[in-house]
């Protein structure tokens, strides 16, 4: 008999493993690895994907259950893709479901539906307003009407007999649009035209138009085109003469669209000198990473381009990665310009259906290159020729809820497996990818010169505390005014960068010092002021804007630091005639929102450009010749040791939009801290100043890339329990690993409660550990399975980038 092994859909530490299912004899040729089936398990039926098949001819005293049936003609998942999933889930210590569901796009996950069946005769009279249809209703029904109480007290008294089963429902939708055609032989068209009354002239206008094409014709078009109604359409299908058809078409996010061609530019010297080496890597279909070190307008972009192109002529696929927040229209225009409908795009601004159809485009080998966001790496290619990450440096590369991967980490898997190049390309590299690259493990490829030996926009670092002490109490220096007003009488743009969204962070009694926090979550609430409320931004609690202290009753409550609303309205005060597109999430937060907003930008509407991290990248746009940055320190004082990383390379790439044209560019970096490195360096735009400082505080700290990184959080709704069964993780970790791995905590996470549970933390830093990750599982398992420690969870992040 055939066997097949399947992940069930049940995210839970006791069922971390395959079952076995007999494949029934009518689908033993369809159920092969990687495809979804749907199962009994226990007594509902549920989702789950087979991982393998085998032979089995002995009996066992066991009868297995069989597979209820295939919810996919072809595989979902490669073999490539089932293995990187047990590579994933062993690495990030996550669900083995988790890992395969992660592959997969949103539309793919099972809706469960949970129904009733009645299943005796006759229906009792307290259940016939349920049962009045039929004898199977939507648990959603029994519960509204209050009967399952009753219900399951006459099933226990037999008095009644029902179950409950279980309907795996897709969430995915197949666009369809109805078309007709004819039902009947083109010679009999005429015939049947003569039959009609002479009234239905649009019946015989129809039978006309349908003789004269081969193909069917969707309804929309006959309606729009001729004014033909449905009503005439109907007429015929009743006759027979006409049918209707279900033609699955494509969601098109970029239907409206024009994408203009482009063709290869002529590549610089040092272009041409970082492509060599890729290029031979392609050609001898060799594994290599190679960070791309370029300064922002260098033109990475077509390196990448170029170096698709060879790929494509071999016949083979690509994959780019770019952040989520510099994925903007202009970095789609430019890989479709270049390489038309053979690119799809993955990225969270496309509908769950519109991801579904992009999916599919690529898994039908429609398409060869696809260009997305984090997820997009796990694109179903089977031949992958180069793998690219844009801006390498980006933290949105790594997933904070599991499985906790890095994109990165992800494409260097997939690159050896395809024994194909993957090329990180950064202003900016992170520190780990840049020590890498010294050290000979990734090979490093220079850009020094922007395109055209243009020069990097000049930089001055204004200091806040003099604009104070010389009695300016505005958020702008005198400086950015002054340069603002004369950017304008230019007819030139500038952009405005704020590091954080909403109108005033937070809001404080200036009488007694009381600050308005969320009462689930240890912060303070941030003020917007379009809603005109208070919002959580960790559990999003709201609450209207107190007018009087609710500590003293002071009057004297007001909102304290800068949001990007309220740098607006200091606009509109300083320059009445300016026009200004702010692009925050409040302001991006409806479909196709970024892009018309950077589309009006790029047409002239506006003269500044006013946001937050969204619009620090992958903005190129020739009449920009001016960037301020309103609060260079935001970052500079989080306790996180990349901060120092994190604000250095923000402020550089957000630099970076200023004259990378023909028009020379400025930049001021307004700042309370103007004497630290990082915002001293990046005013020069100076990586390798900044990397060898950093490093030194790096190895200083025993921070990466010195030293690995493993965090363990704990949390629970008692601050008792949490703190217990940290202190017992942290004491078995000591007693279980190496002298030389350092062990910091337990301590109470920065942000120490989040929606009302409390958080603790321990922190591991090691160099080599080759058990760590056997005691690791060991203590996530327990708190899996172990009942006693109810409401307790904990979570390993091995490598973390965020340590709040």
């Amino acid at each position: 008999m055939h066997v097949a092994k399947v992940i069930v859909d049940v995210p839970a530490g006791q069922i971390d493993h395959s079952f076995d299912y007999l494949i029934p004899q009518e689908w033993e040729d369809i159920i092969v690895p990687g495809i979804r089936v749907i199962v009994p398990f226990g007594p509902r039926k549920i989702q789950g994907i087979v991982v393998d098949t085998y032979m089995k001819t002995e009996e066992t005293e066991f009868k297995l259950k069989a597979i209820d049936e295939p919810m996919d003609v072809t595989p979902v998942l490669t073999p490539e893709l089932l293995q990187l999933a047990n590579q994933l889930s062993e690495e990030t210590l996550c669900f083995h479901i988790a890992a395969l569901q992660v592959m997969l796009p949103a539309a793919m996950k099972a809706k469960y539906k949970k129904k009733v069946v009645l299943k005796s005769e006759p229906i009792p009279p307290e259940f016939l307003p349920l049962f009045q249809k039929g004898n199977i209703v939507s648990w959603e029904k029994a519960m509204e009407l209050n009967l399952v109480p009753t219900l399951q007290r006459k099933a226990r008294a037999k008095e009644i007999d029902f179950e409950i089963i279980y309907e795996v429902k897709e969430k995915n939708r197949k666009k369809v649009i109805k078309h007709v055609c004819l039902n009947i032989d083109r010679k009999m068209v005429d015939n049947e035209i003569d039959k009609l009354p002479p009234q239905a002239g649009k019946q015989k206008e129809l039978l006309e138009i349908l003789k004269n094409q081969q193909e069917s014709i969707p309804i929309p078009e006959l309606t729009k085109d001729y004014g033909i109604s449905t009503a005439t359409i109907r007429s015929l299908a009743d006759k027979g003469i006409v049918k209707h058809l279900d033609v699955e078409v494509y969601r098109n996010p970029f239907e409206h669209k024009e994408f203009k061609r482009t063709e290869p530019l002529p590549l610089t010297a040092e272009q041409q000198k970082a492509i060599i080496p890729i290029l031979k890597s392609v050609e001898e279909q060799s594994y290599e990473s190679f960070l791309l070190y370029g300064v922002t307008g260098s033109g990475k972009t077509e390196v990448y381009l170029q170096t698709i192109q060879e790929v494509l002529k071999k016949g083979q696929e690509a994959i780019v990665l770019v952040p989520e927040i510099s994925l903007t229209p202009q970095m789609v225009d430019r890989f479709k310009g270049r390489f038309g409908d053979q690119v799809a795009v993955l990225h969270s601004g496309l509908s769950i259906g519109e991801k579904y159809d992009e999916w599919r485009k690529i898994h039908r080998k429609e398409v060869k290159v696809v260009v997305g966001a984090r997820s997009a790496i796990f694109a179903p290619f089977e031949n992958l020729g180069v793998i690219i990450i844009d801006e390498e440096h980006e933290s949105s590369y790594k997933q904070e809820e599991n499985p906790k991967y890095h994109a990165r980490d992800v494409a260097k898997l997939r690159g050896a497996y395809h024994q194909c190049p993957v090329i990180l390309g950064s202003a900016t590299p992170s520190l780990e990818s840049f020590a890498r690259a010294q050290k000979g493990v990734y090979t490093l490829l220079e850009l020094s010169r922007r395109m055209n030996d243009r020069d990097l926009p000049s930089v001055e670092i204004v200091d806040m505390r003099e604009e104070l002490r010389s009695g300016n109490r505005s958020m702008f220096s005198t400086k950015l005014v002054e340069l603002l007003q004369n950017r304008m009488e230019k007819k030139e743009q500038s952009v405005l960068f704020l590091n954080k969204r909403g109108y005033s962070s937070f809001v404080m009694c200036r009488d007694c010092g009381y600050v308005m926090n969320c009462p689930n979550c240890d912060l303070s609430m941030t003020y917007h002021r379009a809603s005109s409320e208070m919002k959580c931004h960790y559990c999003d609690y709201r609450a209207l804007v107190p007018t009087t202290c609710p500590e003293c009753t002071s009057t004297y409550i007001r909102y304290f630091g800068t949001g990007t609303q309220k740098v607006e309205e200091e606009i509109a005060r300083l320059f009445p005639e300016a026009r200004v597109i702010r692009m925050d999430v409040d302001t991006t937060g409806r479909k196709g929102a970024h892009e018309k907003l950077l589309s009006a930008f790029e047409r002239g509407e506006a003269d500044i450009l006013l946001g937050t991290q969204m619009i620090a990248k992958g903005l190129d746009f020739p009449n920009i010749t001016l960037v301020g940055v309103l609060s260079a320190d935001t970052m500079l004082h989080l306790p996180d040791f990349r901060a120092s990383e994190k604000t250095f390379q923000l402020l550089t790439q957000v630099s970076g939009r200023a004259g990378r044209h023909e028009k020379p560019g400025e930049v001021v970096i307004q700042t309370y801290t103007p004497e630290h490195y990082s915002i001293e360096l990046s005013g020069s735009q100076d990586y390798l100043a900044f990397y060898q400082k950093e490093m030194i505080t790096r190895k200083q700290f025993q921070y990466p890339p010195f030293y690995y990184l493993t965090l363990i959080n704990i949390s629970h709704e008692e601050v008792m329990k949490a703190a217990s069964i940290a202190e017992n993780i942290t004491s078995y970790l000591e007693k279980n690993l190496s002298s030389s791995s350092i062990i910091l905590g337990p301590v109470a996470s920065p942000i120490a409660r989040i929606n009302n549970r409390y958080r603790y933390q321990c922190l591991v830093k090691y160099k080599r550990e080759p058990e760590l990750t056997k005691h690791l599982k060991k203590i996530v398992h327990q708190f899996q399975e172990d009942k006693r420690n109810n409401g307790v969870y904990v979570s390993v992040d091995v490598q973390p980038y965020v340590l709040m």
